[in-house]
């Protein structure tokens, strides 16, 4: 799967997934409770790069002391809103507001992609921001700035 990634906007951000076939709705179903989960994380503050404790303990984490001031002292960093999935032949799109969230929430958004691409459904490309020029944008409706600037 190739990761391409154009101009981001992160209030206002479409993500297009190429698929080697037009998907069954199985493997729809894969893909929309993907990015379900994905905007649920990141609507409770889960991609929240300032407070990684855990991964900045590195290996050693048998007993490990967690900070829940350290934890609470953060700005909170929550995903603002996504919109449906929506396919067209070998594409699927969605529309996101990343809004605080940090670049983060497209890391794991992208190892997730990845491993499903290796294990059940075949992707060629996921594409992040920009627009598509086989399948034109409009403005999302609950898009706080607009894309036509």
């Amino acid at each position: 799967m190739k990761v391409i990634f154009r101009e981001v906007d992160p209030f206002n951000c479409w993500v297009w997934l190429h698929f080697a076939d037009v998907p069954n709705q199985g493997e729809k179903n894969y893909i929309d409770g993907i990015f379900d989960s994905w905007y649920v994380i990141g609507r409770l503050g889960g991609f929240n790069a300032e407070n990684l404790q855990a991964h900045q303990e590195g290996n050693e984490l048998s007993w490990m002391s967690y900070s829940n001031e350290n934890a609470t002292q953060v700005l909170p960093a929550l995903m603002h809103n996504l919109g449906q999935m929506e396919y067209q032949g070998k594409w699927a799109r969605c529309w996101l507001d990343l809004g605080t969230a940090d670049p983060l929430a497209l890391d794991v958004l992208i190892n997730t992609l990845s491993q499903i691409n290796c294990d059940l459904v075949k992707l060629e490309e996921l594409i992040i921001g920009g627009v598509n020029k086989d399948w034109e944008v409009e403005d999302h409706p609950d898009a706080v700035f607009s894309l036509n600037k």
